[in-house]
């Protein structure tokens, strides 16, 4: 089965953010976690039966602050859980499907994540997730 997880958005300006998100929608967000290998800080918000994860460089050479530079704040990906990871990429490779990762990786939540490329979804960045998938394989 597949889900919405999250709206990946990334921010320039954190603090606006937040204060939008916080204080005049009243949402809560949880506890920022570091995500080392893509040097991004994530903000998740629960909103209903998916989340929405604020995007935040933690080094000028990150994915996150290259696309803020380039293309400005906004939705930088959709995320898709699936419950086996390692068989939805084996499935999109068999269809040929353009994929960005090949393999799982680490990423926040300790889940496992892989990103599927634009240009095999219409232009959007597209991000599987397995939740408590532990170790990348």
């Amino acid at each position: 089965m597949i889900e919405i997880d999250h709206i990946g958005i990334a921010v320039g300006d954190l603090a606006k953010a937040l204060a939008f998100f916080r204080e005049a929608l009243g949402l809560d967000v949880r506890a920022p976690e570091d995500v080392p290998s893509q040097k991004v800080r994530v903000h998740f918000i629960p909103v209903g039966g998916c989340a929405l994860e604020l995007l935040e460089a933690t080094a000028p050479d990150s994915p996150i602050a290259r696309f803020v530079e380039k293309r400005g704040p906004g939705i930088h990906h959709v995320t898709l859980r699936v419950d086996d990871i390692a068989r939805a990429l084996a499935e999109l490779r068999q269809r040929g499907v353009r994929l960005i990762d090949d393999t799982p990786r680490l990423g926040a939540e300790g889940a496992r994540i892989a990103f599927v490329h634009p240009s095999s979804t219409g232009g959007v960045l597209v991000e599987l997730k397995e939740v408590g998938g532990g170790q990348p394989s």
